[in-house]
């Protein structure tokens, strides 16, 4: 979201009514003590499409409405800027302006609520009760050794794990599949791209195996009964 001045020279400006036809504007607030007011911020909120339906355009109503404070005040310095934000971007219009211009209140408001990405973002949870990996509240679809995997380093947390331990671990001589180094690779390559951001979790040691490492947005969630190798 940004600011562009507005500066345009429209013609055929829609007047706006006369001064004497505007009722007395209510009193807004008073003033504090030791300071004095040097004026004021109107916040219109219309895009162009709304305008040009409503038959008019934003260069058209700013020079209406600065000419309107021209005959109210004469004395009155007027200045003019555009609010701008990514198309499609939700909320309401005057919203948008007020936040662009870095209104207090706004700014107050928008700060106590969560962005929705921030919301979203709920960590990881290894389930392992359950055989489950939540990322964001949202199920991984992990395959059935793709989770061994992830739970034979978790219950080993904080120590490397060899390839050659997890291919005897996970692998027994009926599989089908016959298993060496380079496929425990492949197998953690797949499994850090389903945990997407959190794939750091499974953390590479050079030359030696895999590690699980915990972060602050990371919880694990163990069976009621603890298991045997758990340590």
């Amino acid at each position: 979201m940004s600011i562009a001045h507005l500066d345009s020279r429209p013609t055929n400006v829609t007047p706006l009514p006369r001064a004497d036809d505007v009722a007395a504007a209510p009193h807004i607030r008073a003033v504090p003590e030791g300071v004095e007011a040097r004026g004021f911020v109107l916040y219109v909120g219309i895009d162009e499409e709304k305008a040009a339906a409503d038959g008019t355009d934003l260069g058209r109503i700013v020079e209406a409405l600065k000419a309107l404070a021209a005959e109210i005040a004469p004395s009155s310095g007027t200045y003019a800027a555009v609010a701008l934000a990514p198309r499609g971007a939700g909320g309401r219009d005057v919203d948008v302006v007020r936040l662009a211009l870095q209104d207090p209140a706004a700014l107050a408001k928008h700060r106590q609520v969560p962005d929705a990405q921030d919301r979203a973002r709920d960590g990881v949870v290894v389930d392992l009760s359950r055989k489950r990996v939540l990322l964001d509240n949202t199920a991984a679809n992990l395959t059935y050794k793709e989770f061994e995997l992830l739970q034979y380093l978790v219950l080993r947390e904080g120590r490397t794990i060899e390839r050659a331990e997890l291919i005897t671990a996970l692998w027994s001589a009926g599989d089908e599949e016959a298993p060496n180094e380079r496929t425990i690779d492949v197998h953690v390559r797949r499994l850090r791209s389903k945990l997407g951001d959190y794939e750091d979790i499974v953390r590479t040691v050079r030359g030696a195996g895999y590690r699980f490492d915990r972060h602050a947005d990371v919880s694990v969630r163990h069976t009621s009964t603890p298991s045997p190798d758990l340590f």
